[in-house]
């Protein structure tokens, strides 16, 4: 039985616990480091057969893997604290943003790390997460941090290099489609429905694209072009929005949400 200590139970804390639990992971494997106590009594109340716990260093004594999920500017003091408690051979799994491979090595030496960006679709399961391994991370960590993360959503491997541009894609990604929803459901107003109805609508549509790309044999393209007749409405609304550039906009958007991701972390 490989045991998890997780390092902060806010909300993509509870998710991560909540997926593995329903992936087969047994809750007596399971400890969440938490130190306010009103959150704490909270995942006792969701979670009452997983361990929780007031400090990072009790959590972490004889974890298998440590799962860093605290804020950013909380992870040297947090894996500061487990030092004297970590196996010599435990993986540590960062999921704090911005929070470098070469921090994390220097805050547990001698011991596998790999740094991990995930996004906050996690928290429905569905998330897009990216992995790279630090230097003493190898396969089976890698391995080992695919699983964790994997109850959460898809999984990919990166080198560090390309965790900012993972950031600038799927990290700020859902942002980009909440404002398109936004601008879907405003427009549906703008063209007489009711708010309520647009809403449904604008949601359903999303839903139901999404899922022709990601369980349909047929990439964004050839599904685009499968609905767009010619001369029909979908080609005059196409039109319209690259005549707006919006496919320029998101171009730009990505690269400059990267660009911000190297600024935040130093890179």
């Amino acid at each position: 039985m490989t045991g998890l200590a997780l390092l902060g139970g806010g909300r993509m804390g509870e998710a991560l616990v909540s997926g593995l639990l329903d992936a087969g992971w047994e809750a007596e494997a399971l400890i969440v480091a938490e130190i306010d106590p009103e959150r704490r009594r909270q995942l006792e109340q969701r979670f009452p057969e997983v361990r929780i716990a007031p400090s990072p260093a009790w959590a972490a004594a004889e974890a298998d893997v440590v799962v860093v999920a605290v804020k950013p500017g909380d992870v040297p003091d947090a894996l500061e604290q487990c030092l004297t408690t970590l196996k010599a051979d435990a993986l540590v799994l960062s999921i704090a943003a911005g929070v470098t491979l070469e921090t994390l090595e220097a805050a547990v030496p001698d011991r596998p790390v790999v740094r991990a960006m995930p996004n906050t679709a996690a928290l429905v399961r569905k998330g897009a997460a990216a992995v790279a391994a630090g230097r003493l991370a190898h396969e089976a960590h890698l391995e080992l941090a695919e699983r964790v993360l994997g109850a959460v959503g898809v999984v990919v491997r990166v080198p560090e290099s390309l965790l900012d541009a993972v950031t600038g894609l799927s990290g700020s990604g859902p942002a980009y489609v909440f404002l398109v929803a936004e601008a879907m459901t405003e427009a549906g107003v703008l063209v007489g429905l009711p708010r309520d109805t647009a809403v449904t609508l604008v949601q359903q549509t999303l839903v139901g694209a999404s899922t022709l790309l990601a369980e349909g044999h047929e990439g964004p393209e050839a599904l685009r072009a499968a609905v767009t007749s010619p001369g029909g409405t979908t080609a005059a609304g196409l039109a319209r929005l690259e005549a707006r550039g919006v496919r320029a906009a998101f171009l730009e958007a990505i690269e400059a949400a990267t660009h911000r991701s190297r600024e935040l972390g130093g890179s």
